[in-house]
């Protein structure tokens, strides 16, 4: 996929605010009134500690306050010691008031921070299977399980999360700052703004070693994937030729990279807090001897620096926590960028609309049609025109590489010709359309892709488990050939099949997969190499099934074999992408 890597920070945030819904929205909108509240019981907090530092130091002169008197005499109070409890009692209340709303936000925002991962990751899955056939047979299939489960997740936890993170503590500081300004403004505004420039200038320093690092996380992460991939997928052939250590280094090169990578992120982002800790404990030393050495100085300080040192225990995490969110973000700023790419992908014209079934009841035809995949790539199918009656059986003969299975794409409605016209009977497939003429279409392909399910839900592929007619799901696995196989399972139709059909044999996997077509029903049949892992036997009863089914039903069929074709209305020979020859299959073995 291509990324464009001039877009700043602040841009690809925007486009990802786009994909959040207005249900989410509304809940941030709520959210940010939350974090107001917690700010105010935060700015509470730090205001209860001056009377009450005050009270420790001098009671008699707390006790002669006018806000103090009244306090008294509603609680009936005459000594300053006992006014002193209640003024602990108040800290104490409004202490535990700030921390229970940080509480109360941390939950709320890391609840709405995962509700918007989880909605993003649908909207990828699902526009990402919505996608035509063209594009994701352009595709590696690492890449998009990575990205919807590793790079997704570090949207959620390195932009989502820190995002939420930012915008609370930079609520939060801005009210505990000004709470401070309004005790003493100079020290408050020299400490923060020391404090800031800190982290801005290690920010600035860092930058570009983040970005680096974030793209080399976004790089190798679907490398590591591929590998892990194609290497337990092969394993038979990894182990008989012995190739573990290549895909070991494949693989260590690729994870060493990834760590290093996130382990410097990792200091990048925690380092300073120590730095910031150390300068901190410095910075208020020297400000208790400045208080200490002005006019008003003495006793009066210890409120107030007791009230700063409260707000800078709060202040300097604050900030701590905003420049790691920030790290954190600039960190994933890769895996955003491909993350948005997954997100922006455009969905079909038809998925707001009610799928039909076009009509087809005379023939299918091809006209003048060409196709390449890419635009600069080589013609695959050229001028190939061809007309399939309804109710006939039509095979596909050809070396490998002379577009048989591009032609059949075609057909289905996979694939658009770049160049002539698929019509059914007098309407062209399109985009638009295609949904409908698949309706009518069964596929059967070479490999046959088996979930790890029952076989009744392999047969009835993609019906909900409860909606799957088991005496179709018999009789279409009697059909296949298949019956006695699984009624001789002590589970029988309930037997699991294991990753990728792992329980089953080449044949039996093939003929779950003509149990599919058969179940569905479907006006068209269309076997891409379906009976190439069949015995000649079991392969001649399956053409006589397909023999049986009906002349209303259309079967295409593409076979190596000769002899497979034998029964079909007729034969089409392709070569270098054109129909070399048509005839039945008495003529094809004459001419051959």
């Amino acid at each position: 996929m291509k990324m464009n890597s001039n877009q700043s920070i602040y841009i690809l945030l925007k486009r990802l605010w786009i994909h959040i819904g207005g249900c989410r929205r509304r809940q941030f909108k709520l959210l940010l009134i939350l974090m107001l509240l917690t700010s105010f019981s935060e700015i509470i907090s730090i205001g209860s500690a001056v009377p009450f530092l005050g009270a420790l130091t001098s009671p008699e002169n707390a006790f002669k306050l006018p806000a103090a008197k009244l306090i008294a005499q509603i609680l009936n109070i005459a000594e300053p010691k006992q006014f002193l409890l209640v003024l602990a009692v108040i800290f104490g209340l409004a202490a535990i008031l700030a921390g229970g709303m940080r509480l109360i936000l941390l939950w709320f925002s890391n609840k709405f921070s995962f509700a918007v991962g989880a909605d993003l990751s649908i909207e990828i899955y699902r526009r990402t299977l919505y996608q035509s056939y063209a594009i994701h047979s352009l595709r590696n299939s690492s890449e998009i399980i990575d990205g919807l489960n590793g790079k997704l997740n570090i949207v959620i936890y390195g932009i989502i999360v820190p995002a939420m993170t930012i915008i609370s503590s930079s609520v939060m500081l801005l009210f505990i700052l000004i709470g401070l300004i309004l005790m003493q403004p100079m020290v408050a505004i020299i400490s923060f703004g020391g404090f800031g420039f800190i982290y801005l200038l290690i920010g600035m320093v860092t930058r570009k070693k983040l970005k680096r690092d974030s793209e080399c996380i976004a790089s190798e992460s679907p490398k590591i994937l591929k590998s892990l991939q194609e290497s337990l997928g092969g394993i038979r052939d990894v182990l008989i030729d012995g190739s573990q250590e290549v895909f070991c280094k494949i693989f260590r090169n690729s994870d060493y990279l990834l760590r290093r990578a996130q382990g410097t992120t990792l200091f990048i982002i925690t380092s300073p807090r120590y730095c910031i800790e150390a300068l901190g404990m410095l910075l208020i030393a020297l400000i208790a001897y400045w208080l200490n050495i002005q006019p008003d100085g003495g006793v009066g300080v210890i409120p107030i620096l007791g009230a700063f040192a409260l707000g800078a225990q709060r202040l300097v995490p604050m900030l701590q926590q905003v420049y790691g969110s920030w790290t954190t973000i600039n960190s994933g700023q890769s895996s955003l960028k491909f993350t948005l790419e997954l997100l922006d992908q455009p969905m079909p014209d038809y998925i707001n609309k009610p799928v039909g079934r076009m009509n087809f009841s005379n023939c299918i035809t091809l006209e003048s049609v060409g196709f390449r995949y890419l635009a600069e790539g080589p013609q695959v199918l050229e001028k190939v025109n061809l007309t399939i009656k309804k109710g006939s059986r039509v095979g596909f003969i050809g070396v490998t590489g002379s577009g048989k299975s591009t032609l059949l794409d075609i057909i289905m409605g996979l694939l658009q010709p770049t160049s002539g016209q698929l019509r059914i009977d007098d309407e062209e497939v399109t985009f638009a359309n295609n949904r409908d003429w698949q309706v009518n279409i069964a596929h059967v392909p070479q490999a046959i892709f088996l979930a790890d399910a029952t076989i009744a839900e392999n047969i009835a592929f993609g019906v909900p488990k409860y909606m799957i007619d088991l005496s179709r799901v018999r009789v279409a696995a009697e059909k296949a050939q298949l019956s006695d196989d699984i009624e001789s399972w002590p589970r029988n139709y309930q037997t699991f099949v294991g990753e990728r059909g792992i329980r089953l044999s080449g044949g039996q996997r093939q003929r779950i997969g003509i149990a599919r077509a058969l179940y569905k029903d479907a006006d068209v049949i269309i076997l891409d190499e379906a009976t190439s892992a069949l015995d000649s036997e079991t392969e001649r009863e399956i053409m006589r099934t397909i023999d049986t089914i009906g002349h209303e039903k259309t079967v295409l069929i593409v076979a190596h074999r000769l002899t497979t074709l034998k029964n079909c209305t007729k034969i089409v020979q392709l070569s270098k992408g054109s129909v070399s020859k048509i005839g039945t299959y008495e003529e094809i073995i004459e001419n051959s």
